[in-house]
């Protein structure tokens, strides 16, 4: 691991970051490859370094990479963070995030895929900051403003009692219910990002959805 002085590069020299989106009007459609979402500045037909590639110029400081790099994991790491610790938060959580990824990135390893690197960073700070707050400050005053439109537009009752289930899980179930259910995740990448076992990512999810019907109650037919 390189000496501190050596951690490329300090705040001052990062790139501009831009804002973050709030919805996903469109987006870039999906992978057929992967089948999950493609970001909508890959869909544009902007290039996309070799992960190593990209990961290597970022490690010197090119601030080029480094912006790319933010193109490319902006919209999940904002997705993450309002699912997971609210819409208030989420911009400034967000550009904690990337300073963090910026500070770090000289000690990536590659030992796991870089997504799932900013993905830990991502889960990690946003549940360290959800805990930490106080109760008078919890998500009730931050409401968790989906960011796509999992639940059908012609439903708004649906959707409300939905966010307030979501709102009222406590912050670990909530990460695991997103990680699975709305980003796709399958267990063994849920427990590389969480850093627990597979076993352990089961359990949360069926208690976080067994939670998640006590909160909803009856559903009328």
């Amino acid at each position: 691991m390189p000496p501190d002085d050596k951690v490329p590069p300090e705040p001052a020299a990062l790139p501009r970051i831009l804002p973050f989106p709030r919805r996903n009007p469109g987006g870039g459609g999906v992978s057929s490859a992967t089948g999950r979402p493609i970001s909508a500045d890959a869909a544009a037909g902007a290039a996309v370094p070799d992960e190593a590639t990209l990961v290597a110029a970022c490690q010197r400081g090119d601030r080029q990479a480094m912006e790319r790099l933010y193109l490319l994991y902006r919209r999940r790491v904002y997705s993450l963070v309002v699912r997971i610790g609210g819409a208030g938060v989420a911009d400034e959580l967000c550009q904690e995030i990337f300073l963090k990824i910026y500070k770090n990135i000289s000690k990536f390893r590659g030992d796991s895929q870089l997504g799932t690197w900013i993905y830990r960073l991502t889960v990690n700070a946003t549940l360290t900051h959800v805990t930490r707050r106080p109760r008078d400050l919890a998500l009730e005053d931050h409401p968790v403003e989906p960011v796509a439109d999992e639940v059908p537009a012609g439903d708004p009752a649906l959707r409300a009692r939905i966010e307030s289930a979501l709102v009222d899980l406590p912050a670990g179930y909530r990460a695991v219910l997103v990680l699975h259910d709305v980003e796709g995740m399958n267990h063994e990448e849920i427990a590389d990002i969480l850093g627990c076992r597979v076993g352990t990512s089961k359990s949360q999810l069926h208690k976080a959805r067994a939670r998640m019907r006590d909160l909803l109650g009856p559903m009328e037919a």
